[in-house]
């Protein structure tokens, strides 16, 4: 695959410098047909700007407002010209033969639209995901998640989908399953879920999902969205913004309400229950503003 072109797609918000060490290692892949597309979320676009100069070929775009994840990515999407896209959190490092062995998975089936490496968090020792699932909860479920790497996620496989922050797509895939002028992510969800949806999407055409633990790549887990504190900690509700812990919720009842399939819905519905009383259970105590907001009148969903 050495002659297809890799379009890799980083969304910045420019928090923590973390761009630079994401460009670098681009920058260092073994993998020669490789674009590279910024998509700025800064409000100040200087920083990056001067960053990406450093960085000859990179394509940067700024945007006038912060599009958040999924309107940004769209937007890279749009302007790529890869045969594969890599949509990269800035908070990512790869490997530097990260995408030469993710673009093996493609190679086992013309239905494999997405393919995920091993994950692991900053520390290099716990793993981040090695796949997603689709929880019998209906909620997005990374495989190995918070567990140490002792090498039982070594052998390759079929997953559901792919984690949002290192997401290597079929650019075939994205163009059957992309909805109309909306785009390949659901702009509705901003950040969030998106990943899973567009993996349920997916397979519902009938395209399916590949691990290649020799692709590896490090995420500091909530870099972007997480207050302080809670960078690769469990529990992530707890550390996000009012506005982020909205998302979180909404954007699940969206990503079963578009997929689902009546019988499965009511096969899962006792697990769905059990689920939504602990989530609401949590907001009443802790984040009882949430409340007012998820069903004022011009939200998203009512």
């Amino acid at each position: 695959m050495s002659n297809q072109l890799v379009s890799a797609i980083i969304v910045t918000a420019g928090v923590n410098g973390y761009l630079g060490s994401c460009l670098g290692s681009l920058k260092a892949q073994t993998y020669p047909s490789l674009e590279i597309i910024v998509i700025d979320n800064t409000i100040e676009h200087n920083s990056v700007s001067e960053l990406c100069r450093s960085y000859p070929g990179i394509r940067l775009f700024s945007n006038r407002k912060d599009l958040l994840y999924c309107e940004a990515l769209n937007k890279g999407i749009a302007v790529s010209s890869g045969d594969f896209l890599l949509c990269l959190n800035d908070d990512v490092i790869l490997e530097r033969n990260f995408v030469a062995e993710a673009l093996k998975g493609f190679e086992i089936d013309k239905k494999i639209g997405m393919v995920s490496g091993k994950v692991l968090r900053s520390d290099r020792k716990t793993i981040d995901s090695t796949g997603l699932f689709l929880s019998i909860w209906r909620t997005a479920k990374e495989r190995g998640y918070g567990r140490q790497d002792r090498g039982e996620f070594e052998s390759g496989g079929y997953v559901f989908g792919v984690n949002g922050a290192v997401a290597f797509y079929r650019r075939a895939m994205l163009e059957q399953i992309k909805k109309g002028s909306s785009g390949y992510f659901d702009p509705a969800y901003r950040i969030f879920y998106e990943d899973l949806d567009l993996a349920w999407r997916a397979q519902n055409r009938g395209w399916r999902g590949y691990y290649i633990p020799k692709a590896i790549a490090y995420h500091t887990r909530g870099g972007t969205v997480r207050q302080g504190k809670g960078i690769d900690k469990k529990y992530a509700r707890k550390y996000l913004s009012e506005e982020r812990h909205y998302d979180l919720i909404k954007n699940r009842y969206l990503t079963i309400v578009k997929n689902e399939s009546w019988f499965s819905f009511f096969w899962h519905l006792p697990f769905i229950i059990f689920y939504d009383i602990f989530a609401w259970g949590y907001i009443l105590f802790f984040r009882p503003s949430l409340i007012k907001k998820f069903f004022k009148k011009d939200g998203d969903i009512l």
